[in-house]
């Protein structure tokens, strides 16, 4: 009941008292509890800096798992030094001439005529760029294999490259616009590497995933994957293992220009023990295919089309089948995306070499791109020699595995982190890109300053307002990957131009020199065929 008495002085001593408290939480410094760094609370951030950021143990490096992810580079080329030396032949006419029982690896499936015809790309027509952040390539050999994908885009030669990322490209992000971006310019149609199932297939527009009948595992999730499976990952991260009648079907989408219909398509899996398989071909086309036992990649080449959808089906032999998954495209430019969730990229050290060997046998990428590192950086650190040592590795094994690709170190991208004084851009940034930098100059290979490129367009803040990412300020979504893919697409068309125009300062160079040539043996011949003087 009211008793009449004026009790609003109260609420005023209760607020200076919160005051009170916030003041003096605001003058705790930084700690770290159980491992887990706490950042000061300062609600005087606006009128006193206390200089933590300052503070920071620069020296401290990031905590990696390297034991966990160890990797002999040694052992990895014994590895498939053995594997080449004990690669069974593929079945000829005369089976009985080999040492080896003759093993199929490649089931070829022709449905129409393929168009192989070469479009020669004229680079004064490649799309100009409003701002350009250059790929830079620091090969030492005078071969420079990213030389070659330029050669070969010049030339209108089938061209395929690798993106290996983490969640930053989960879902076909930047990934779906750089291969519309290259296909438009280049030729080429399909939207690439699709895998055989995933958790995930219904976060990626641009094809249309349905299966049943298998258990998918990826790499991640390696200590509970079934123990003979932990030795069958290669560089897609995925593995997939089906009972009798497991099944999968894709089909393209419009959600990108160029892919639907694709001209080609490839499925991989393994059949360790003998099989029956079944392919279906815009769900009017099918066929069976015996496969029989071999610890060796498979694929089945479908060439020809159109292909609006394919589908693969296994009808016996279940238990000694491994599922990977369907490349949608084999000619032009085709770009696979192989992300996978938390992955830094040391995961790549537990795959196969041997099954990634197999595979660049049947795909042959010419360029490889790491896109790692985003989960690695914290704010507050910027010693991260010790990832720098392992990116090294990562390229030397991709190197292994694929040694006829380029390798594209791709930055981390720009990302912000909640301070004080509202969202900053991480202090962490340009120290984890000098690590890869420097990792890419130490192996000779590329790199591609994806925050610069991000930066130029006005940064993650611009990204968030614009809403191409997320409001965590790490995470592009798919309009801010297009913007990306864009950039890096403009920095490939850069290296093409380059190309061209290095090719015909070769040409103008010949030419000169042949006509120094034709004139002096002209001067020769007239000298010779003039008539000698009698004195």
């Amino acid at each position: 009941m009211y008793d009449g008495k004026d009790y609003t002085h109260r609420s005023w001593l209760a607020a200076a008292a919160l005051i009170a408290v916030l003041v003096c939480v605001s003058l705790i410094p930084p700690r770290s509890v159980g491992g887990v760094s706490l950042r000061r609370a300062n609600i005087l951030s606006d009128l006193i800096d206390f200089g933590d950021e300052e503070a920071a143990p620069a020296a401290s490096q990031v905590p990696l798992d390297e034991e966990e992810f160890r990797i002999d580079l040694e052992k990895v080329a014994e590895q498939l030094a053995r594997h080449s030396a004990a690669a069974p032949p593929e079945p000829t006419e005369s089976p009985a001439d080999t040492l080896f029982a003759p093993v199929q690896t490649t089931f070829e499936w022709t449905i129409g005529t393929a168009d192989t015809t070469l479009h020669p790309v004229c680079a004064n027509n490649l799309p100009p760029a409003d701002v350009l952040q250059p790929i830079e390539d620091f090969d030492t050999t005078g071969s420079s294999p990213l030389q070659a994908l330029y050669d070969k885009l010049l030339d209108g030669r089938p061209v395929r490259i690798a993106v290996l990322g983490d969640s930053f490209i989960e879902g076909d992000i930047l990934t779906a616009d750089l291969r519309e971006t290259l296909q438009e310019t280049y030729g080429g149609s399909g939207t690439g590497f699709a895998p055989m199932a995933s958790p995930l297939t219904g976060f990626r527009r641009t094809v249309r995933t349905s299966a049943k009948g298998w258990t998918p595992y990826n790499i991640m999730q390696y200590k509970t994957t079934p123990r003979p499976l932990r030795s069958d990952f290669f560089v897609s991260g995925w593995v997939c293992r089906p009972e009798n009648g497991a099944q999968t079907r894709w089909e393209g989408t419009d959600a990108r220009r160029r892919l639907d219909p694709c001209e080609g398509a490839r499925i991989l899996f393994l059949s360790r023990g003998d099989s029956r398989v079944e392919v279906g071909i815009n769900d009017t086309l099918h066929r069976t295919f015996t496969v029989r036992g071999a610890d060796v990649l498979r694929q089945i080449a479908v060439s020809g089309g159109p292909i609006h959808s394919l589908s693969f089906r296994v009808a016996e032999g279940a238990p000694g089948v491994v599922g990977y998954g369907a490349l949608l495209g084999t000619a032009g430019a085709g770009v696979d995306n192989y992300s996978v969730r938390s992955n830094n990229g040391q995961a790549l050290f537990r795959t196969n070499p041997a099954l990634n060997a197999q595979a660049q046998a049947m795909i042959g990428y010419d360029l490889v791109v790491l896109q790692y590192g985003l989960n690695i950086m914290q704010q507050g650190i910027r010693n991260y020699a010790n990832y720098g040592a392992q990116i090294v590795k990562m390229i030397a094994y991709v190197r292994q595995c694929f040694p006829s690709a380029a390798v594209l170190v791709m930055g981390v991208s720009d990302r912000s982190v909640r301070t004080d004084r509202g969202f900053e851009p991480m202090d962490a940034i340009p120290y984890m890109i000098a690590c890869q930098r420097g990792a890419a100059a130490a192996q000779g290979a590329a790199f591609w300053d994806t925050a610069a490129a991000m930066g130029a367009m006005g940064g993650m803040e611009r990204f968030v307002a614009n809403g191409w990412a997320g409001k965590d300020y790490t995470h592009i979504n798919f309009a801010g990957g297009r913007e990306v893919a864009r950039a890096l697409a403009d920095a490939l068309h850069d290296g093409v131009r380059r190309s061209a125009h290095e090719r015909e300062e070769r040409r103008l160079r010949e030419e000169r020199s042949q006509c120094v040539a034709d004139s002096l043996r002209q001067a020769v011949r007239e000298r010779l065929m003039a008539p000698v003087a009698i004195k």
